[in-house]
């Protein structure tokens, strides 16, 4: 297989989101193998059905770049023990009208950082409920629950703390091999 093109999406739409530092960390460890595209989602209005005859240019954007990628990575907060509204929208906008999930086939794995002890496991249970009914495969294991301290990670991407960084980066290269062993049995269309 050619280099890896992996999509990610970044849960939490705040600029100063401590969750985007954590895939700006994924992106700076991750093997060679591998490409990333962040996939926005900030200007998707709310989703309803009424617009399945006549989606708008936002909708029909991200949906094209999750056409685009090999595979996805959700690096999220947890927000009331569940995942963010716009992320729970962005997905709605993914996988509809009926018949047209592009997320269907889509090797995914999920993690995030929080301040908090369990870090957005919570969360991250919620969103792996939500990607089986989208019928993406998911890296189920190593699960990464982050927690997030002021200097841990840069604005950049780089992290501070050698244990941390040294999991960071097998998490990457295990998601890695996942993505190479799910495209190996359902191919790309």
């Amino acid at each position: 297989m050619s280099k890896q093109q992996v999509g990610y999406i970044v849960g939490s739409l705040s600029s100063t989101s401590i969750n985007r530092r954590l895939a700006n960390a994924l992106v700076r460890l991750a093997p060679g193998g591998m490409s990333f595209t962040e996939i926005g989602y900030s200007d998707l209005p709310l989703y309803s059905q009424d617009y399945d005859e006549d989606f708008p240019e936002a909708a029909r954007t991200f949906k094209q770049s999750l056409k685009e990628v090999d595979a996805l990575l959700i690096v999220t907060p947890e927000f009331n023990r569940s995942i963010p509204g716009a992320l729970k929208n962005a997905i709605d906008w993914g996988t509809r009208p009926y018949g047209q999930n592009a997320f269907s086939h889509k090797p995914t794995a999920v993690l995030g950082t929080s301040p908090g002890a369990i870090g957005t496991a919570v969360a991250q249970q919620h969103m792996r409920s939500i990607l089986g009914f989208c019928n993406a495969p998911q890296m189920n294991a190593p699960e990464a629950y982050i927690q997030f301290k002021e200097g841990l990670i840069s604005e950049d991407g780089k992290v501070s703390n050698e244990s941390t960084e040294a999991f960071l980066r097998k998490y990457i290269e295990d998601f890695h091999a996942f993505i190479a062993r799910v495209l190996t049995v359902l191919p790309r269309e």
